[in-house]
């Protein structure tokens, strides 16, 4: 009996000894605070941004001269190398002159004759205005010989004209260049016998420093960005003149910058779009006619604009943008964005945050709304402020 209740006492003992450090665990449990996720921001403000556009366009020559005959016979010789510079006036090609030279030559001596034939009408009519005074000729005989003067003073005229269009012919046979610029292949040989304004050009000459680049703009784009300027969103900036940069296909880009020539008031109907023509110059040839290009052009300022670095903006599953910010309290809330366009690495934002927002950059898998989280700066050495671009065509 004594052995049953010695027992009972230690199953007790044991019992209340388990049960007391199960409260103290317990206890400083809950004496320890939670320990908040950690998440990297930045806090957002405004700055004056200049605003541009990428479009796609091709470079042309500045001036382009397709050297034809005007006369026909056949080539002798070929007085330049192909792809070689020419200036304007330079001899090019040489076609037989010897039937145009014959012709020039008649044509001279029936000036001459014509000429010999006026100086006796001349001083036939003089000593007939002389006899006329003393009526020792008849009026019908003075007017004979006026009319034969005057006959002879014509025909010297055409003569003269004639020897002209004969002589221009025979400098036809010398073809020079109507420009100066670079000369592309011969399409024809010495020997071959070419025609007046032949049908395929002998020769292409083009000059291509100073070159166009002519590039293509959306007129819904050129609607937007006139409803942007007169709701105030975009400033136009008349401080300077607007250079245009350019890219070449692999992104490279070109050392100089270019002005816009003009914008063509057409727009065409197939593709809604029309052309922006801008000059560059070309010292070096970089820049060779057909050449795919990108031209960055500036449409103007956004003086308070919002950017955010593209890594703080995630998409939801119907495509809409978004940020994830922490406010006053330290709790994440969830913001709606409406995007303008993009800055290389950032978004312009319009709508959805305002300067002071501090924007989530890391730390997504710890977090959801609502949730109190420790906010801590986010570096991050490769943001920078970068002119605002938007690509031709890109969704908004």
């Amino acid at each position: 009996m004594n052995k049953d209740i010695a027992i009972f006492l230690i199953t007790v003992s044991g019992l209340s000894l388990i049960t007391s450090a199960g409260c103290g665990k317990s206890h400083a449990a809950k004496s320890v605070p939670a320990i908040l996720p950690e998440v990297a921001v930045i806090e957002l403000k405004t700055e004056r941004t200049p605003v541009t556009v990428k479009l796609s366009g091709r470079t042309s020559a500045y001036l382009v001269a397709e050297v034809r005959p005007q006369v026909g016979g056949i080539i002798q010789k070929r007085f330049f190398t192909e792809g070689a510079d020419v200036k304007a006036g330079d001899v090019l090609y040489q076609i037989d002159p010897a039937l145009y030279q014959a012709s020039y030559d008649k044509t001279k001596a029936d000036l001459a004759r014509c000429e010999a034939l006026l100086v006796p009408l001349k001083y036939k009519l003089d000593r007939y205005n002389v006899l006329i005074k003393s009526k020792a000729i008849s009026q019908q005989n003075l007017d004979d010989a006026t009319g034969d003067f005057k006959k002879a003073e014509a025909d010297v005229e055409v003569a003269r004209a004639t020897m002209d269009t004969a002589r221009i012919n025979l400098d036809y046979t010398r073809i020079t260049a109507p420009i100066s610029g670079r000369i592309g292949k011969s399409n024809i040989t010495v020997g071959a016998l070419v025609t007046a304004n032949h049908a395929i050009p002998l020769a292409t000459i083009q000059q291509i420093d100073p070159i166009y680049v002519d590039v293509t703009q959306s007129s819904a784009n050129l609607l937007r960005l006139k409803h942007e300027i007169s709701n105030g969103l975009i400033k136009n900036d008349n401080s300077e003149k607007a250079k245009v940069k350019l890219f070449f296909e692999d992104g490279t880009p070109y050392p100089l910058h270019g002005d816009m020539k003009f914008k063509d008031i057409t727009i065409d109907q197939s593709t809604g779009s029309f052309i922006l023509r801008i000059v560059f110059p070309n010292p070096n040839f970089l820049l060779l006619p057909g050449m795919f290009v990108q031209a960055v052009i500036k449409e103007g300022i956004v003086e308070k604009a919002i950017l955010i670095p593209q890594q703080g903006v995630m998409r939801d599953i119907k495509g809409r943008p978004y940020s994830m910010i922490v406010d006053a309290s330290g709790k994440v809330e969830h913001r709606t964005l409406e995007i303008d366009r993009a800055i290389d690495n950032n978004w312009l934002v319009k709508k959805g945050l305002g300067p002071g927002d501090r924007v989530i950059m890391e730390g997504f898998q710890k977090i959801r709304h609502g949730v109190m989280v420790k906010a801590v700066p986010f570096e991050d050495t490769t943001l920078g402020k970068t002119e605002a671009v938007k690509p031709q065509g890109s969704s908004r």
